[in-house]
């Protein structure tokens, strides 16, 4: 037998499901009274669905607004650790200016984990009771963006800080809208912080900083969590990965970046569900696998990705390969690209999507060329052809700019290039504008063994020798301007 509290009142809920009558769950809303009947016809057959599953999740999503407060822990500023030094002075501005105005202001997420951690935070999210427009009105450097979740961004020069009012959840809203694989399409109704702190995906993630009383707010565990090193989801998985299934990814960078272990059911829930990253649109993926391979653990995130069995929803054809002959040598030149990846961002240089893309897909991009040509003559062409072939497919599961796929097709077929060490082309590939991005290529090919080692060392010398030769710029051609038709 299960407590439950519903307006004041105790309740004794039995079964698995917590199963509740209709009449019962009518006190909270027709749609829970709809599913609360279905769920005990299903549990008189002894079946599971997904209504089960997300009855379950709604009716637990009552016992914690009841028993939120409750759970409360506030941790004072004596013994967080944070100190507004460490906040940048663009959120504090935003922070001080609502709180000011009235209304309640929190910094969350990340920011806050990060802080708790000792690291540094990038970037900083704000958490108001304020409407997205109070908030503009409240700030003239601000605009309104998204459709699925209305934030605000404040701009100070580069720095953005991102608002966010606090989320609650109405099943019967119309301001929320999922699709038939539970995922969320739109979520804009609003609630209280409680309520906030329940919709977020990790613990870890779901701390506040009020700037009220400079305190840490703790509605879930987080702060035992963060102690622990444990990376735990918030509530169901068999609902909060299929409300967005994009949460497997951040909870595989998560674990990268902070060292974290994954909670049991959290990775589970991985292999379940990971095939719902298939309806993920491909340019959200994008920007979902760059945040991946550039958070400055690249190499533990592909760890990660292989084990989960996540990688064949990203980048199947590598999968594939991998599965099929995992010859050691690309292993090794994954890997060591990666590593390199990892050190230029995490020492301030820049890294572009284009060559991660050239990495990830180079073993199957190499093992078909290779078995349609052999000639180095004529391995350009075959290159140029298999990368085609490869990127189309590729783009299908992940929206890759076209600028980011040319570069990575304009890598591989410069590798053949490096083994022309006489007369103008040496020069000729010098000045070409994607020449670094495929030299440190060939450079790590050959750490490997795929390439002649002293090819890298003679291409080193070469650039040193010719210092003063200029490299374009990659540019992209504007698009032609449309004719305007004469109205007749």
């Amino acid at each position: 037998m299960t407590d439950l509290v519903i307006k004041g009142t105790q309740y004794l809920i039995p079964g698995e499901l917590n199963i509740v009558s209709p009449e019962l769950a009518s006190i909270v809303s027709p749609e829970l009274a709809r599913m609360a009947g279905h769920a005990i016809n299903c549990s008189r057959t002894g079946t599971k669905c997904y209504d089960c599953a997300q009855y379950a999740e709604l009716l637990n999503r009552v016992k914690h607004r009841e028993a939120s407060a409750d759970h409360l822990n506030v941790i004072s500023r004596n013994k967080h650790g944070i100190s507004r030094k460490s906040i940048s002075d663009s959120a504090l501005k935003v922070l001080y200016r609502l709180s000011k105005s009235g209304h309640r202001a929190c910094l969350v997420g990340g920011g806050v984990r990060d802080l708790l951690l000792d690291i540094q935070p990038k970037d900083f999210d704000v958490a108001t009771d304020a409407t997205p427009e109070q908030v503009r009105e409240l700030f003239k450097n601000s605009r309104i963006i998204g459709r699925r979740f209305r934030l605000v961004h404040i701009r100070f020069g580069r720095d953005i800080i991102e608002v966010a009012t606090f989320r609650g959840y109405d099943e019967d809203s119309a301001k929320n809208e999922t699709d038939d694989h539970g995922r969320i399409l739109r979520d804009n109704t609003f609630g209280e912080i409680e309520e906030d702190a329940i919709r977020r995906d990790f613990t870890a993630n779901a701390l506040y900083y009020d700037i009220h009383d400079y305190t840490v707010l703790d509605y879930v565990g987080g702060m035992q969590d963060i102690e622990d090193r444990q990376l735990r989801l918030i509530g169901d998985p068999a609902i909060r990965y299929p409300e967005d299934p994009v949460r497997m990814l951040r909870a595989v960078r998560f674990a990268a970046k902070l060292n974290f272990g994954i909670e049991e059911s959290a990775a589970q829930g991985i292999f379940e569900f990971g095939h719902l990253l298939a309806v993920v649109p491909p340019a959200r993926m994008f920007d979902e696998v760059i945040k991946l391979f550039h958070s400055g653990s690249a190499v533990r995130v592909f760890e990660l990705l292989r084990e989960y069995g996540l990688l064949k929803y990203l980048v199947p054809a590598l999968d594939e390969c991998l599965q099929d002959d995992p010859t050691e040598s690309m292993l090794d030149f994954i890997d060591q690209a990666l590593v390199n990846t990892d050190t230029r961002v995490n020492t301030g240089q820049p890294v572009s999507p284009g060559f991660i893309f050239a990495v990830l897909l180079w073993p199957v991009v190499h093992k078909q060329a290779n078995s349609i040509q052999s000639d180095r003559q004529k391995m350009i062409g075959a290159l140029m052809q298999v990368g085609e072939t490869v990127m189309k497919r590729q783009v299908r599961h992940i929206s890759i700019p076209r600028r980011f796929s040319q570069m990575a097709r304009d890598i591989w077929s410069s590798q053949p290039r490096f083994h022309r060490t006489q007369g103008k082309q040496p020069l000729r590939l010098l000045e070409n504008p994607v020449f670094r991005a495929a030299y440190d290529f060939m450079c790590i090919q050959s750490m490997v063994g795929l390439m002649p080692h002293k090819l890298c060392h003679w291409w080193t010398d070469f650039q040193v020798e010719n210092a003063d030769v200029e490299r374009p710029e990659r540019t992209r051609k504007p698009r032609p301007r449309r004719r305007r038709r004469n109205a007749s």
